[in-house]
């Protein structure tokens, strides 16, 4: 078992930043990747930018691409994601999945974080 712990969310006004923090623990030898997906009421859930735990290869939606990093420390098995130059529809709930290495799909997910950018 993983579990999934995020922070940072709030409200900002466009144009500024967020940091969103997700710890993990539990059986977190074994990670493959972690990513970030957002949520808005009535649509699914998109993805947004993940990054591989060895390596640190990572991989963005065009949306957020130049705005938007994802980052990892190893040692504190957390995932970061710092969102900057905001826009309105950045505003959903945040969430962080885990993918082990033997997993086919993100296997664990966060409860999700709330990020409103107001205009």
């Amino acid at each position: 078992q993983v579990q999934l712990v995020e922070s940072g969310g709030g409200l900002v006004q466009a144009g500024g930043s967020v940091r969103l923090s997700c710890a993990a623990s539990g059986r977190t030898g074994s990670t493959y990747a972690m990513a970030w997906f957002r949520q808005v009421p009535g649509k699914e859930r998109e993805f947004v930018a993940t990054i591989k735990w060895s390596g640190g290869r990572t991989s963005y939606t065009d949306s957020v691409k130049g705005r938007f990093t994802i980052s990892r420390d190893n040692a504190k098995n957390t995932v970061y994601l710092q969102m900057n130059s905001l826009k309105p529809e950045d505003t959903a709930v945040y969430y962080c999945a885990h993918r082990g290495v033997t997993s086919a799909d993100y296997d664990y997910w966060g409860q999700g974080t709330q990020v409103t950018v107001s205009s």
